[in-house]
């Protein structure tokens, strides 16, 4: 399975899917059921995955048959019943509903209660879930099938109506909402080797325990163990729901083997077109995108925002640093007039953005952008990468805390890039006389100072590039927007991408965050 068969299904079954899941008659406040208690803790979990990293990856037997077979729309017909959700008779606000095996989720997992120090494990049973018509009769399922992963609910939006929270399906991806928010953005628990030549390893969450919450709790905790060809490791979140939902995770992974590119805090999600890139063919919507930028506020102290492009090729985007305060995947455009789309609300997906607890020390982050036909795919991929190798069997500690919000969770007096325009230059000359392909760029940015600055201040557009050369730039207000615009126009030099930066200052003093850019022709 590659990263395609995993995001296709992740990006669709959004809590829309799921909501309309039938209401029966209930059987009992104990359903599902459980196994054995046995004594429960983190350390335990962190030694088993210890141990596995000294012995062979542990084979798995993928769902075979009719629920393999199963296409999207039928697997979205498999639906739990609402009435089983763990804890509700707890009286706790947290509960708890399971993905059912089949389609592209063929590897079942294991699921724990977690109560007064001890751990029972859920029993799968069919009569907890309803086979719609799509899916017509799966036939005997044993007691083994097991689930294929979980998703909880919480009082988000209103109080007493259960909104879906976080889902926990397919390898290590997870997901989570703030309030109001529709599912954008994935995070996932680990990456190795992303776009390697030799292909992209999946490692996934096997076994998970979730920690019953006391009624009155305001947060969640989740433990995983994670197995994968290449390495093991031992997991915890914590979920702080709210305006914004904040997810801690504390880690512990150990390499079977040096892995030179292990991908840390790797968040995923689809950028297909905006004003400033068109890649794709005909569409009525003006903007198609769960992200719009990766933003970064790097150790020095710089604030950067790239706009994200569907390029026409795979292509990696590199940015040096040294313990990063944060970067995240951001959708900065909020006003649903620039998307247009009434069934996606991309106006309302999440910004999801990393902020390291611990100095990571030197490395990169890596933007990687894929080329995608629509917007059914995840083609964004952003993650910190150390410069220092992961050695083999030596154990790894992160931390590190999740921010699914509307907007990045740092303050800055810095004014922001607004929006990205680009297009042909238009200066009088015929297409003959042109010696070669030429982009204007046009930056918005916006922010506090921009909004109270006379429009008389001396304000500069300060123009780095690289692999080519651009028109005398110039900066002027926008008041509709209340702020001001850079514009220059840019001619190639060479072959290769052009890099391009810009931010606008007052008497050498910076007034915004550097936009950066990647441009090919």
């Amino acid at each position: 399975m590659n990263r395609r068969h995993f995001l296709v299904a992740m990006l669709s079954l959004s809590s829309a899917a799921w909501a309309s899941g039938a209401i029966g008659a209930r059987r009992s406040l104990a359903a599902p059921e459980f196994g054995d208690a046995v004594p429960f803790s983190v350390d335990d979990i962190r030694v088993r995955a210890r141990d596995l990293a000294h012995q062979p990856p542990r084979e798995w037997r993928p769902v075979e048959g009719t629920l393999a077979d199963l296409g999207y729309d039928a697997y979205r017909d498999i639906r739990y019943d609402r009435n089983e959700a763990l804890w509700a008779e707890t009286g706790s606000r947290f509960t708890a509903e399971f993905f059912h095996p089949g389609f592209l989720y063929r590897r079942v997992v294991k699921i724990h209660d977690v109560s007064e120090g001890a751990s029972r494990e859920l029993r799968y049973d069919p009569s907890l879930f309803r086979f719609g018509p799509l899916v017509g009769d799966p036939g005997p399922l044993p007691q083994s099938m097991g689930f294929a992963g979980f998703r909880t609910f919480y009082p988000l939006n209103a109080p007493g109506v259960q909104d879906e929270l976080a889902a926990f399906l397919g390898a290590s991806y997870f997901r989570a909402l703030g309030r109001g928010h529709h599912f954008g953005a994935s995070a996932r628990g680990i990456a190795v080797d992303s776009l390697a030549p030799d292909g992209e390893e999946f490692p996934a969450f096997t076994e998970f325990w979730l920690e019953r919450p006391d009624a009155g709790a305001g947060q969640l905790t989740v433990h995983a163990l994670l197995e994968g060809d290449s390495i093991t490791g031992a997991y915890s979140f914590v979920f702080r729901p709210g305006e914004s939902t904040i997810c801690d995770v504390e880690a512990v992974v150990f390499p079977r083997r040096t892995i030179a590119k292990l991908g840390v805090a790797p968040l995923t999600s689809m950028f297909l077109l905006a004003p400033h890139h068109q890649r794709t063919g005909d569409d009525f919507r003006p903007r198609v995108h769960d992200s719009d930028g990766l933003a970064l506020y790097t150790g020095r102290g710089e604030r950067i925002w790239r706009p994200l492009v569907n390029p026409s090729q795979p292509r990696i985007s590199v940015f040096g640093d040294d313990s990063p305060r944060g970067f995240g995947l951001m959708q900065r455009t909020r006003d649903f007039q620039d998307y247009q789309d009434l069934e996606a609300r991309y106006d309302l997906r999440p910004s999801l953005w990393v902020e390291p607890l611990d100095a990571w020390g030197p490395g990169r982050v890596e933007l990687i952008e894929l080329p995608t036909p629509d917007e059914t795919h995840d083609n964004i991929v952003a993650a910190w990468v150390s410069a220092e190798p992961a050695e083999a069997l030596q154990a790894k500690s992160l931390r590190y805390r999740l921010h699914w919000s509307w907007t990045a969770p740092v303050e800055s007096e810095l004014g922001e890039v607004a929006a990205t325009w680009a297009g042909a230059v238009d200066d009088g000359r015929s297409q003959e006389r042109q010696e070669g392909p030429r982009r204007k760029f046009v930056i918005d940015f916006a922010g506090p100072e921009l909004a109270t600055m006379s429009t008389d201040a001396a304000v500069d557009a300060v123009v780095q590039v690289q692999n080519g050369r651009v028109s005398p730039p110039i900066a002027k207000p926008n008041p509709p927007l209340g702020g001001w615009r850079a514009f220059f126009n840019l001619e190639p030099t060479g072959e290769g991408p052009v890099e391009l930066w810009c931010h606008l200052q007052l008497d050498g003093r910076r007034l915004t965050e550097t936009w950066s850019y990647q441009w090919t022709a």
